[in-house]
């Protein structure tokens, strides 16, 4: 997943953002299927091939939309190819944790990782950049701090996938924003960016013969190269939406995608889900619905008379 694209201020949403957002957030959604259909493969290898066919789709992207000089500039930018790096790095390693604890059969812990991610975001708001807390947020905020402490003590140990695939994601959205390029420039920079590494590991599986991407394994062949589509096309479809829609509608909007993937856990993955869970997650539900609310409340009041 990738909800940090740069967003303009817009007076009101439409129907082709919101139909834009939807589709992205339904993708993202249905993702643990597809990582499940890669679960034999090592997560390193998944995610290396995630980077390697992202770019060619991100690149025919700029160049229809005619934004190639943007990248050129950044190309010329130290700042921003160190930048760049930094959350190219960052984002490789949620991608990394998200693919292996599907395999792991973790996926409920994904949920909830990407449910805390918007309340990480606030807090980090708060104490790196000052930004004041409504009481309504912080109330949001230590019901969910609350959720994290009853599943570390039941199970022993904090919900470490969790934790890194939300903290991981809250960092990268906020060194993103530090990038002076749009959103599906800043992508195809940070997937070019991790080509090389990416390829140079390839080639050292294939060398090992432990690759996966072999002419006598066309299924693992076509799934490897799907790993493409399917994390560049949400991305765009995102990148799309914002633009068309109010901060506040992408912040309850991206529910969608969480509550997709502990529905396919429960129901479909069967992964267990007992009493302390639910606990845990009706506090998360619960800090969701206030923090919802006061962006709602907070976009009202902004209204002119």
């Amino acid at each position: 997943m990738d909800t940090t694209a740069s967003v303009t201020a817009v007076e009101g949403d439409t129907p082709r953002g919101f139909a834009f957002a939807v589709a992205c957030y339904t993708l993202w959604g249905l993702l643990p299927f597809y990582m499940k259909a890669v679960e034999h493969m090592p997560a390193a290898e998944v995610v290396a091939h995630r980077i390697i066919w992202s770019l060619p789709i991100a690149g025919v992207t700029l160049y229809a939309l005619g934004r190639t000089a943007d990248v050129k500039r950044a190309l010329r930018s130290p700042r921003t190819l160190a930048m760049a790096a930094l959350t190219a790095s960052i984002i490789t390693i949620n991608w990394g944790t998200y693919v292996w604890a599907i395999a792991a059969g973790r996926t409920i812990e994904t949920a909830l990782g990407y449910y805390i991610n918007p309340l990480v975001s606030i807090v980090m708001g708060a104490v790196l950049l000052g930004e004041k807390l409504s009481r309504m947020q912080m109330v949001a905020a230590a019901l969910a701090t609350l959720a994290v402490v009853i599943l570390a003590v039941d199970a022993g140990g904090v919900p470490w996938v969790s934790l890194v695939l939300a903290f991981s994601f809250a960092i990268y959205g906020f060194l993103r924003k530090t990038l002076p390029i749009g959103p599906s420039q800043g992508f195809f920079l940070e997937v070019m960016i991790l080509m090389l590494p990416a390829i140079g590991y390839v080639l050292w599986l294939q060398s090992r013969g432990e690759s996966h991407f072999l002419v006598s394994e066309p299924g693992n062949v076509a799934l490897l190269l799907g790993c493409g589509p399917v994390t560049a096309v949400p991305l765009i479809l995102y990148a799309f939406g914002t633009k068309l829609l109010r901060y506040s509608t992408i912040g309850i909007l991206q529910y969608i995608g969480p509550t997709m993937i502990f529905a396919i856990a429960v129901f479909i993955f069967h992964e267990p889900f007992g009493t302390t869970d639910a606990i845990a997650f009706g506090l998360i539900w619960l800090a969701l619905v206030i923090y919802s609310w006061s962006m709602v409340r907070g976009r009202r009041a902004l209204r002119p008379a």
